[in-house]
């Protein structure tokens, strides 16, 4: 499909969007050949973290058209005679920024990885400084997810209509190349500019992704890949979505039972089925009228979904639950952060999301899924099968891309990660056959290297990506003896990943 620009949408673009950069003897070269201008990324940072700006094409099709502008950052390798390449990161998503990866994983990676690598960090295209893609979202349309409620079911298809509407209206047919498949590109031209034959990669979350669609597209310049946290990639992007309802389940089953034993410490219930209803008792109540925790009602809806990602830590669970009983009986509570989104992260997420793979364009698939996985996982179901702005998006310019190749890699994946489910590592691992695993056995977390969870796990990674050399087979490591105790505390280090959907609902 040739790539239509209208006059009113170069000029929202405008300067974000440019001439390519002169043609040269091959369709790339013109942008493989750019010799970045490295400077100090921010006054109050170090001087040794530097950036740049590239240019690479808007449509990898025609590269002799538009281009977009990609943000990359960089520290050098700490030790010359040691230095075998370059690093790249991602920290998921999808929008999230990458830019200051390498300075925040100096503070998680071991001296002979940094020894090792130059650390390099960018935005994914349409993300923070990397041309960015914002359709003017309203604070009211930037609520996800939104919980199926028969009454509210067709405003909820007027907004996904309506914020669709307003990106294309913004963007026009642009809109269609802000996909995974195009940042693994730009990760090629980022290698290629940089003077490497291979990169080397960590990602997290859906930066797994990222990297693995990187190495099906590009296979003999994938040298050392980590994924951490992995996605399946058979079912991006609604499937995964759903999986964080399947994967809620039976970690709540799980807190039960561990709330339960300790009913003396909580006073939730002696047996698990007392537990949850101690919680599901609450969300009855705050349907009626919501409940205030420190100065916010919020009502079920919003309770239900802020218990998923409080399953990550089963003492979090339970404290956070104690926190509800309080609030609901009238007690002052204190007020708690909760990430809310915004339309720049609103506008990236749905530009992958929806580009990356084409969804249902019937509201009444949405509206039966909803109910049908309301009654299966009570928690999130709903919110995780209702309607999205994917539905009304336009036919994606590429097929979504099927990742079957025998790279080789390490997966890493926590037991009980209901972000990532341990069924999504167990299918990268069999997308990609030349792959490792390692599964975290008893850890709740999302995130895993570099966090102070797995001893064993940081030693096979790092040996990895310092020496080479995958493991002979899957390998299953404990969590750090600190982890398993009844007082276990969040694990410090890297920030679990920021997805758009753990913006609180209505």
């Amino acid at each position: 499909m040739a790539l239509l620009l209208a006059v009113s949408v170069m000029a929202t673009l405008a300067p974000a969007l440019a001439a390519a950069p002169a043609a040269a003897a091959g369709p790339l070269d013109g942008y493989t050949q750019q010799k970045p201008e490295w400077q100090r990324c921010a006054p109050d940072q170090p001087a040794s973290f530097q950036c740049a700006t590239i240019e690479v094409p808007l449509d990898y099709r025609r590269p002799g058209g538009t281009s977009v502008d990609i943000a990359i950052s960089r520290i050098e390798a700490t030790d010359d005679d040691k230095r075998r390449g370059v690093l790249l990161f991602n920290p998921g998503g999808p929008g999230v920024p990458g830019l200051d990866m390498p300075l925040s994983m100096t503070q998680t990676l071991p001296r002979s990885v940094r020894n090792r690598y130059d650390l390099i960090g960018f935005d994914p295209r349409g993300v923070a400084k990397s041309t960015p893609v914002t359709c003017d979202s309203t604070p009211e349309e930037q609520q996800l997810p939104r919980p199926y409620k028969k009454e509210s079911f067709a405003g909820d298809v007027e907004w996904a209509r309506t914020v669709a509407d307003k990106c294309r209206a913004k963007y026009g047919d642009s809109l269609q190349h802000f996909t995974t498949r195009n940042t693994a590109r730009d990760m090629d031209v980022i290698r290629a500019v940089l003077g490497e034959k291979k990169i080397n990669y960590l990602g997290y979350s859906y930066g797994t992704y990222l990297g693995a669609v990187y190495t099906q597209l590009f296979p003999r310049r994938s040298d050392r890949m980590v994924l951490d946290s992995a996605v399946d990639p058979g079912i991006v992007w609604r499937g995964m979505i759903q999986s964080w309802a399947h994967g809620a389940e039976p970690a709540f089953k799980r807190w039960a039972k561990w709330a339960a034993a300790r009913h003396e410490t909580y006073g939730l219930g002696d047996t698990p089925a007392e537990v949850g209803k101690a919680f599901y008792d609450i969300v009855a109540q705050a349907d009626r009228e919501p409940v205030t925790v420190g100065a916010t009602p919020l009502n079920g809806d919003q309770l239900r979904e802020r218990m998923r990602p409080r399953l990550f830590s089963l003492k979090g669970a339970s404290d956070w639950v104690v926190h509800l009983k309080n609030a609901a009986a009238g007690k002052p509570t204190p007020e708690l952060e909760w990430f809310q989104g915004t339309d720049a992260e609103l506008s990236a997420f749905l530009a992958i999301a929806c580009g990356d793979a084409n969804w249902p364009k019937n509201p009444e698939t949405y509206r039966k899924d909803a109910i049908r996985d309301k009654a299966r996982y009570p928690l999130y179901g709903d919110a995780a099968s209702n309607i999205m702005p994917c539905a009304f998006w336009d036919r994606n310019a590429e097929r979504a891309t099927e990742v079957d190749n025998p790279v080789g890699a390490l997966i890493v994946q926590a037991e009980w990660d209901s972000q990532t489910p341990l069924t999504g590592g167990v299918a990268m691992h069999r997308a990609m056959k030349g792959s490792r695993m390692i599964t975290v056995d008893e850890a709740e977390t999302h995130a895993l290297y570099g966090r102070g969870i797995s001893d064993c796990a940081d030693r096979l990674i790092t040996s990895y990506l310092t020496a080479g050399g995958l493991p002979a087979g899957n390998v299953t490591c404990a969590v750090n003896p600190a982890l398993t105790t009844p007082e276990r505390a969040e694990s410090p280090g890297l920030p679990t990943p920021k997805a758009f959907f753990s913006a609180p609902g209505r």
